[in-house]
């Protein structure tokens, strides 16, 4: 008895060894927790179908939209830590939503296993044509010009653009009247339609309107100017010390194998240096970012520690 114990007991961590080596032996799902279209699903798209190529082994996303994220995030944080189910989420997830609501049925440090920062999204303050101004400081103007009159779409409380117009509003103290929206493609629609005058959105989701002339943009927010919009100039250009951007990353739940996440960097490393892959990304708004599992872990403390601020001083609530 003792003999053949010894020998399952062998035959079991063969098993597990092998099965090690080979992964992935089947298609990964990748949880999108916002809607198809989304900056971030457009994001991960194009990366996870190259990661997927260069395992071996298809990489899917399924969106599950709903609670501003909470829903999809969850269900990632309770998945089997096989490496077979994986994360796409924004900075929202992690740093925003954690503050804003009393109870989150994960936690942003421990329920996940980081994989890696993948690329940070370019915002744009955009607006309807026939809004008078043409920059930042001309919104602050007209809105204090006009207190509790200026409105700007978000595609929801605690969303990006929610909380990237506040941000604004505290820095600049422009009385501006926050709309939310169930997605910020409602939100871009409705600012192109005119019932709602200005906004900030992710640019990969603004850009073909604005080249259509249906939105035209007031400043890029993140710090330098845009390469696909280079006589734009940045909110930080007319409004001194404004900084607005977001970012993707990959997660898996706690305690999936770190051969697992090692070989999942190294298959999103390898597809980020691919030139066709990378000018698609340029192209579409969004700037490279260092890789890895710490720079990943940096930016979820330091954003959590930046979005608690922000979202207690502007008495932000959820929906």
């Amino acid at each position: 008895m003792k003999v053949l114990l010894i020998s399952i007991a062998s035959l079991l961590c063969a098993t597990i060894a092998h099965a090690q080596v080979i992964y992935p032996g089947r298609s990964i799902q990748t949880i999108m927790p916002l809607q198809a279209g989304s900056g971030v699903d457009i994001l991960m798209r194009p990366i996870v179908q190259k990661m997927g190529e260069n395992l071996g082994q298809a990489i899917t996303i399924e969106n599950i939209p709903g609670g501003a994220g909470l829903i999809g995030a969850t269900k990632v944080a309770q998945s089997a830590p096989d490496g077979y189910t994986l994360g796409a989420f924004n900075d929202s997830i992690l740093t925003m939503l954690p503050n804003l609501y009393k109870k989150v049925d994960y936690d942003p440090v421990t329920s996940f296993a980081p994989i890696s920062e993948v690329a940070a999204i370019t915002f744009v303050m955009v607006a309807n044509p026939n809004f008078p101004g043409n920059t930042a400081a001309d919104l602050v103007r007209i809105a204090r010009e006009n207190p509790g009159k200026i409105d700007y779409a978000s595609g929801g409380n605690g969303s990006p653009q929610h909380i990237g117009m506040e941000i604004f509003r505290q820095y600049t103290g422009a009385p501006l009247v926050h709309i939310p929206y169930r997605g910020a493609a409602a939100a871009v629609t409705d600012v192109i339609g005119g019932q709602v005058p200005v906004m900030i959105s992710a640019l990969s989701v603004a850009l073909p309107h604005i080249r259509a002339g249906k939105l035209k943009v007031l400043g890029v927010t993140s710090k330098t100017r845009s390469p696909l919009l280079p006589n734009v100039p940045t909110v930080n250009e007319s409004i001194k010390g404004y900084d607005f951007s977001t970012w993707g990353a990959l997660l898996a739940p706690k305690g999936t194998p770190p051969a697992m996440i090692d070989k999942l960097n190294e298959s999103l490393a390898a597809a980020l240096k691919d030139p066709k892959l990378r000018e698609q990304l340029i192209q579409q708004g969004f700037e490279f970012v260092p890789l890895g599992q710490d720079h990943l872990k940096m930016m979820i403390a330091q954003g959590l520690t930046r979005m608690k601020k922000v979202i207690k001083d502007g008495g932000i609530q959820p929906d």
